[in-house]
């Protein structure tokens, strides 16, 4: 399987993309997700909503309506070239800002079954025996709720490396900033080049399987230990 430098290195930037999307997803996410199951105000329901909007509604859309929040005309836009003299459209850092947004609810709705699934006499038992937030996540929630969190983990990571909407309506197809593997892929089918359609597909469609497949063993690994 011999690919140019171009497809190699729309790869590469398909797994960095995929790699910081999913960092910032466990940093976002999982106080998102606990604060999502522990609050109670009026406006919860109007924020889990939001958060799992990204589900039903057309990658396009988003892409769509973040390109018009990114530009220099607008206050986001304009703060950010006034900031690095960039835009944020058409940029990698534009491109991980999209793929939070797109692959939040992947990550958060794990999560959140993950720390439900956490007895709350454990984590009162804790706090009455004087431990604080951390000393309970890192002891108590993490280890009952790693498996949980691992299938968020991956599912972000996989739900990212399939981008192709959000990644076309914003960073279009700049190779080394923008094009990753599913716009590369495109532009080869456009080109006629199914050879090396077929590759790229084909590396997509094994890492996709083996993702699935790990985030399989891991539910089922947590239902054995639930049983």
């Amino acid at each position: 399987m011999a690919f140019s430098p171009e497809i190699w290195q729309s790869v590469l930037l398909t797994f960095r993309l995929a790699t910081v999307t999913t960092i910032l997803l466990v940093l976002i996410g999982l106080p998102l997700a606990h604060w999502l199951n522990t609050s109670r105000g009026r406006g919860i329901i109007f924020l889990e909503t939001l958060v799992t909007l990204p589900i039903v509604l057309p990658p396009t859309v988003i892409g769509f309506y973040l390109l018009i929040f990114f530009a220099p005309q607008n206050p986001l836009g304009a703060a950010w070239v006034g900031l690095t003299g960039h835009t944020l459209a058409f940029s990698f850092t534009g491109l991980v800002i999209g793929s939070v947004i797109y692959s939040l609810p992947f990550a958060v709705q794990p999560f959140q079954s993950a720390l439900k699934a956490i007895p709350p006499t454990l984590i009162e038992a804790a706090r009455i025996s004087g431990a604080n937030w951390g000393q309970i996540f890192w002891h108590i929630s993490l280890p009952i709720a790693r498996r949980g969190i691992g299938t968020g983990i991956i599912l972000s990571f996989a739900h990212t490396v399939g981008e192709f909407g959000v990644v076309l309506m914003l960073g279009g197809a700049i190779p080394g900033v923008t094009k990753v593997a599913s716009i590369q892929l495109y532009d080869e089918v456009q080109k006629l080049n199914y050879a090396q359609a077929h590759s790229i597909a084909l590396v997509l469609l094994v890492i996709s399987f083996a993702l699935i497949l790990a985030i399989s063993l891991l539910q089922r690994h947590r239902d054995e230990e639930i049983h």
